[in-house]
């Protein structure tokens, strides 16, 4: 658990056994706590515990929000159901119908990992419907200190909303603004299948830009020493990744030969080679995949050799 100011805490869920690649945070309102991103139900634990070391007791958590459901950020949701029993979930409205029903995110997580997705992901729990609500952006939800906003930001899924919060001018950006983990100043694309739709991205890099945060917290992981810096640049790097991904592609549109040039190009473009946790979350595998899957839809690969 770190605090962040004004009794808001990050608690890190030691996603795979490994500190700083997951968040949530935690923020206080009248009467209560609200909640920003559960992890997968493999991290059940480590975030229950955290909000016992941040002196919460379980019930008085009434407010659940994640940023999108992809299994990092939301796979848990179902299992804290019983763990938070004050508590009212929140998610994007496309996301919603897959929360009640998760066989189709358990089908992908299947597909995707095989045999590594329970272990990684655990087990995908419906959420009750009687306490999910859906979020279109817009919505407002009073804190002590302040008001969270909810911003839509769709493109690194349609199911995509970020959270401001004016008590600490404090932006959680899910995955809408890359990865970006502490003690590293790598900005990482976020960039995976299936409806990457780098449009939308980059509208709401600027929707998210005019909300004028002081800080940017990203899931992925924890505040940004210069979030504003980040969200100003991180339109270029995933433009760069974009046309090494189309050009590769246009070569070859195998997702193993763009990510071995998108390893290539992160390998020399004067950064480094990213560290290995930077992998567990932002791999050039989904990132080939997602790009691929964006240029077929556009039509961009019209010629490419098949």
């Amino acid at each position: 658990m770190v605090e962040l100011g004004q009794e808001r805490r990050l608690l890190d869920l030691d996603f795979r056994d490994t500190e700083g690649l997951v968040a949530a945070y935690l923020l206080p309102q009248e009467e209560g706590w609200t909640l920003i991103e559960t992890g997968p139900s493999t991290c059940r634990d480590a975030l229950l515990r955290g909000i016992e070391r941040a002196g919460v007791d379980r019930g008085a958590v009434r407010r659940v929000f994640v940023t999108h459901i992809h299994l990092d950020h939301a796979g848990g949701m179902g299992a804290l159901a019983d763990a938070l029993p004050s508590a009212t979930f929140y998610a994007h409205e496309l996301g919603v119908p897959h929360l009640v029903d998760p066989s189709r995110l358990v089908a992908g997580a299947r597909r995707a990992w095989g045999a590594a997705a329970e272990p990684l992901w655990g087990p995908i729990l419906p959420v009750p419907p009687t306490r999910l609500r859906s979020l279109r952006g817009g919505e407002r939800f009073p804190l002590r200190d302040g008001e969270l906003s909810v911003i839509a930001t769709p493109g690194h899924a349609r199911h995509h909303v970020s959270f401001f919060d004016s008590g600490i001018r404090g932006l959680f950006t899910g995955d809408s603004a890359g990865v970006r983990l502490g003690r590293s100043d790598r900005l990482r694309p976020a960039v995976p299948p299936p409806d990457l739709d780098l449009d939308l991205l980059f509208g709401s890099l600027e929707r998210m830009r005019s909300a004028e945060p002081q800080r940017v917290l990203f899931s992925h992981f924890g505040p940004s020493p210069d979030g504003a810096a980040d969200l100003a640049r991180y339109r270029a790097i995933v433009e760069r990744w974009r046309d090494v991904a189309l050009a590769a592609a246009r070569e070859r549109p195998e997702a193993g030969y763009v990510a071995g040039k998108l390893a290539e190009y992160d390998r020399s473009d004067g950064t480094g080679t990213p560290a290995a946790r930077s992998l567990m979350v932002s791999g050039y595998d989904l990132a080939a995949q997602g790009f691929l899957r964006y240029f077929e839809t556009r039509g961009l690969l019209a010629g490419a050799p098949t």
